[in-house]
């Protein structure tokens, strides 16, 4: 404790501040875990709006022949792979979901921020409809609605897990780890 001597003779005494994470560190955070619920957010929002809009609807055309909304339940992964894999699908995005969140704790980077920001709503988005949609929980169809000539159709979940992990290629072509350090200056370092 400091005293402090006040202009009329009294004596103040000030504790000093209790120590805070680093700024930076809070922000980079903030953003990891903003970028995600928003991102998990507006994929439901999509979902839910395709269920209602598009249910036994002909095809809406959005730019011309180019993107077409749609509505598909889909039971497996991309290109509809894996459609009697339902529940391994729903446990490797739970165990990627726990990698995730565990991996943000060395977050030292506002590229990895993001990146994990945008892979953690986009798994999470893909998830919550294999817990909680029909026909069961882990074995929910993923509700896609999104189509391009001679892609599969997708959602915004699959737009936000494509963008993180390529993002995640980038960095690691970079050589920025997930810490913010670069890869050849470490390897450089004595041990």
């Amino acid at each position: 404790m400091r005293h402090l001597q006040a202009a009329r003779g009294t004596t103040l005494t000030t504790t000093p501040p209790e120590p805070v994470a680093p700024a930076p560190r809070r922000r980079l955070l903030a953003t990891f875990a903003g970028l995600a619920l928003a991102g998990w957010t507006l994929d439901l929002v999509t979902k839910n709006l395709a269920l209602q809009r598009l249910d036994g609807q002909p095809d809406v055309p959005l730019i011309g022949d180019l993107l077409t909304l749609t509505l598909v339940r889909n039971p497996g992964a991309a290109f509809s792979l894996g459609t009697e894999a339902t529940v391994f699908l729903s446990m490797l995005a739970i165990a990627a979901v726990l990698f995730i969140l565990w991996w943000s704790r060395k977050l030292g980077s506002l590229w990895w921020a993001v990146a994990l920001g945008f892979l953690l709503a986009g798994i999470s988005g893909n998830l919550t409809d294999r817990l909680f949609r029909d026909p069961s929980p882990m074995r929910g169809h993923v509700i896609d609605m999104l189509m391009l000539p001679n892609w599969p159709v997708f959602n915004l979940a699959d737009v936000f897990i494509n963008t993180g992990g390529m993002m995640v290629v980038i960095a690691v072509f970079r050589g920025v780890e997930i810490d913010g350090s670069r890869a050849e200056k470490r390897e450089e370092e004595p041990a």
